[in-house]
């Protein structure tokens, strides 16, 4: 299968970019960098590091000699993307006591420190994206992906969709806000990645316009599909406790339509976002079979 080759190809280099970038545990101050390094390797499914090789590929027709900034890039979002999850399972946000099939970072660190790793993993994914030029990227494009990557984690993006997440608990809020959180809190950094993946790849107009359509339906039906999998999913798969939103009475895709037409919904989005790139084709590919592989996943 054309995605477990890619990602038999590329997942092993984007962990190694990951953990020559993070600070050793060695140095000092010791603990942070140990609980920074603690919830960003070993686990996850590197997804978004994948869509930024993915579409850096796609844009490229494939040149090589642009995967060391693909692998800088994908570094940086899920050193991004760690942060939000440490801050996420914080007992003042979701209260989660695992995460990835071990205990969240505050459970091990104490929350002073979970908060702190955070804030560092967010300022060292930046310091990442602004060394893409030495790896080849053009420094005008290197300023429009630290402005896209930022936008996306800022109150208008990553941080805004989890405010009104957080303020929406317990009422009954519309469609279209339910919308707003999941493209905003999750959506946003799918959203980024792609397209600065596609901007160092090269990307013209008509590329990026195709590349932001697919990740806005990406985005959309990855949620859809937590929001199914935390009705019914395995939580030995999943590595955390199932049934946590409607215990926090969160409003999510599955109480919203019930869960056959939330499937249906995912399917749909998952079409819609490979219909996006088909012009792309063979290129494409990848991203056609990431979007089925998120629908499809049992974890």
């Amino acid at each position: 299968m054309i995605l477990e080759r890619f990602m038999e190809e590329h997942l092993p280099g984007i962990e190694r970019e990951l953990d020559q970038c993070l600070p050793t545990e060695a140095a000092y101050p010791e603990r942070l960098h140990a609980s920074m390094r603690y919830s960003t390797l070993g686990g996850g499914k590197r997804l978004r590091g994948l869509l930024a090789v993915a579409s850096t590929e796609m844009v490229s027709k494939g040149r090589s000699d642009l995967t060391p900034a693909a692998y800088r890039l994908a570094a940086a979002v899920e050193m991004l993307h760690a942060y939000s999850l440490i801050h996420d399972d914080l007992p003042c946000m979701d209260d989660d006591d695992f995460r990835r099939g071990k205990l969240s970072n505050h459970k091990v660190f104490g929350e002073a420190l979970a908060v702190l790793a955070g804030d560092a993993l967010l300022t060292e994914s930046f310091a990442l994206l602004a060394q893409l030029e030495e790896l080849g990227v053009p420094a005008k494009q290197v300023t429009k992906i630290v402005r896209e990557m930022a936008r996306a984690g800022g109150s208008l993006g990553l941080i805004g969709g989890q405010v009104v997440d957080l303020e929406s608990e317990g009422r009954v809020i519309s469609a279209e806000m339910l919308e707003y959180i999941h493209t905003h809190k999750t959506g946003a950094l799918f959203r980024a990645v792609l397209r600065c993946g596609a901007m160092i790849g090269g990307a013209d107009v008509k590329e990026l316009h195709a590349v932001t359509r697919y990740a806005e339906c990406f985005g959309l039906c990855f949620q859809i599909t937590d929001d199914i999998l935390d009705v019914v999913g395995d939580e030995a798969k999943l590595g955390k406790k199932i049934g946590s939103d409607a215990e926090q009475q969160k409003i999510t895709y599955v109480s919203l339509y019930g869960l056959d037409r939330a499937r249906q919904l995912a399917a749909n989005t998952m079409e819609e976002a490979k219909a996006a790139v088909v012009e792309f084709r063979p290129a494409s590919d990848i991203l056609c079979q990431l979007a089925e592989f998120v629908v499809q996943r049992d974890h």
